[in-house]
């Protein structure tokens, strides 16, 4: 995908430039070309002679070398590039880079080059969420660059929290994304994701575990594709990361049909992920309910069928997805599914395949079409199930 693709990589002193090895590889792999900038302080954490074996380019870090008195060309670098990628992004370098310092050959670079310029921050939480931190990557951000959200865990601080430099596989994805001319452009895609919550009283309510994170996964690939993507979810705590979703936050079952019912007639392709809760009860209390006696009974009542009731306002020209989570019968309930209610494709998992399901960063599924034509796919991350997914949508839409 990135064949003939010119990328400078710059490489800044954090823990993470361990990482920058294997997203030159990567890169390679894919067909790029690479040329690895290295500040003074990356030095401390990988040697060029590993970068430059990877790149199979000389690795540069000095204006000159000492032995042949060449110069390194920082104007040349910066017009030679398709994309500069700076990763790891430590807090000083941004710093720097907000601000139009320039005392490094990195930096000369940034500053001539005329591409696209990406940021994979990687540093601790406390630096990471410092006031002057957060100002400078709107700063950066202002200028037109991209700055990637770190991810979120265990830092080598020992604290746990957003530092994280994405992994090389998420950069690889974005920059492949980049050069991707969009196969989306010009369409609108709905997406429902995360749970439904159906009140009992003002503080109980009947939900389910959903996460939402592979519908979170599924808008964010659409977006990268171009579309124009309405993300109406339920309770969660998934955060947008892509400019070109718009969020529409619900919480009931009802409340999720009005906004998608509202939205449908000018959509092109929606993306049915919530875990839509399938009753509600009959009655909701004002108050809390108290504690009386050894039982409680709760009457309840069919909520609304949003996928079907979409299934018979559908157009020829308009594409529904839908998802079965099954324990058992799966491909047998699947099908049925995808019939009554209208879909062009149907994504079927089962919460049987081990790292499938609700909570996992993982997915195991298998995609079957209006013709019964059924694909299974490995158990990847949820980014990766989402392009999945999407391509399969977009081969749908083109047949």
């Amino acid at each position: 995908m990135l064949h003939g693709k010119k990328i400078v990589l710059g490489v800044c002193g954090s823990i993470a430039a361990y990482k920058s090895a294997l997203l030159v590889r990567l890169l390679i792999k894919s067909g790029a070309e690479v040329k690895v900038i290295m500040t003074d302080s990356a030095l401390d954490f990988i040697t060029p002679l590993t970068l430059s074996t990877l790149s199979k380019n000389p690795v540069l870090s000095k204006f000159s070398s000492f032995d042949t008195g060449e110069w390194n060309n920082h104007v040349d670098l910066g017009l030679w590039a398709d994309l500069m990628i700076i990763a790891p992004a430590s807090a000083n370098t941004i710093a720097k880079m907000a601000n139009g310092y320039c005392d490094n050959l990195l930096l000369a670079t940034y500053l001539s080059a005329k591409c696209p310029v990406f940021l994979a921050p990687a540093m601790d939480l406390d630096m990471f969420k410092h006031k002057s931190t957060q100002n400078n990557l709107d700063q950066i951000r202002s200028f037109g660059n991209t700055v990637l959200t770190p991810d979120s865990g265990e830092l080598a601080s020992g604290l746990v929290g957003e530092g994280r430099m994405q992994e090389p596989e998420e950069i690889l994805s974005v920059i492949e994304d980049h050069f991707n001319k969009g196969r989306l452009v010009g369409k609108t895609v709905m997406v429902t994701a995360g749970p439904t919550y159906e009140a009992i009283d003002p503080v109980r309510f009947i939900g389910n575990h959903s996460s939402g994170k592979m519908g979170y996964a599924i808008a964010e690939q659409a977006a990268n594709e171009g579309a124009q993507v309405f993300l109406v979810s339920g309770p969660t705590n998934q955060e947008v990361k892509h400019s070109a979703i718009k969020v529409i936050p619900v919480t009931s079952a009802e409340e999720m049909y009005k906004a998608c019912t509202q939205l449908y007639k000018d959509i092109n392709i929606s993306v049915l992920s919530a875990a839509v809760a399938d009753y509600k009860p009959k009655k909701v209390s004002s108050q809390k309910i108290k504690k009386h006696g050894e039982e409680m009974a709760v009457e309840l009542v069919k909520t609304y069928d949003i996928a079907a009731e979409l299934g018979k306002l559908k157009s020829s020209k308009q594409i529904n997805v839908g998802f079965a989570l099954e324990t058992e019968n799966e491909n047998s309930n699947a099908h049925k599914k995808l019939k009554s209610k209208s879909f062009d494709l149907i994504v079927l998992n089962s919460l049987n395949d081990k790292g499938a399901g609700f909570g996992h960063d993982t997915n195991k599924i298998t995609i079957i079409d209006k013709d019964n034509n059924s694909k299974s796919f490995e158990l990847k991350s949820k980014s990766e199930v989402a392009k999945d997914i999407i391509n399969e949508i977009i081969n749908a839409a083109q047949a």
